[in-house]
């Protein structure tokens, strides 16, 4: 746990939270300010400040997690859709430097806009991508 970490505070029950489920590894809360009803917070309970930093089998259980926990999420909340979302890096979103993964429950007429602007890329571009990812 880093002791100014506010993610690790809230993992490991420092400070209160409205906590769904919790196992050796993981607490998933309540979001103090959610997107909509239901809106939670999967937080590893060791410090990581993102993806690259965690141990794979960590993020295999996160992940796992995510899919237990939106099913689950989706039929009590009676959700009409589910986001699973996870930032890493302050260009792609992320505010607190603490990996989690945000569960969201999606219902027809919530308002929220989770998404991109899709581009337009030529199969030149497309292909010059692909070589430099192989």
């Amino acid at each position: 746990m880093k002791d100014d970490c506010i993610f690790c505070k809230l993992a490991n029950g420092v400070i209160p939270t409205h906590k769904i489920y919790e196992d050796d590894e993981f607490s998933v809360i309540l979001d103090a300010n959610p997107a909509t009803k239901g809106h939670a917070l999967i937080l590893p309970k060791e410090h990581a400040a993102n993806i690259y930093e965690l141990p794979d089998d960590t993020v295999a259980h996160a992940f796992q997690l995510a899919k237990k926990m939106a099913a689950k999420m989706s039929d009590k909340l009676k959700a009409d859709g589910f986001n699973i979302v996870q930032n890493n890096g302050e260009t792609a979103g992320q505010t607190v430097f603490h990996f989690h993964i945000h569960l969201i429950p999606r219902y027809k007429e919530d308002k929220q806009l989770i998404g991109w602007k899709p581009l337009k890329l030529s199969d030149e571009e497309l292909s010059e991508v692909e070589n430099m990812l192989k």
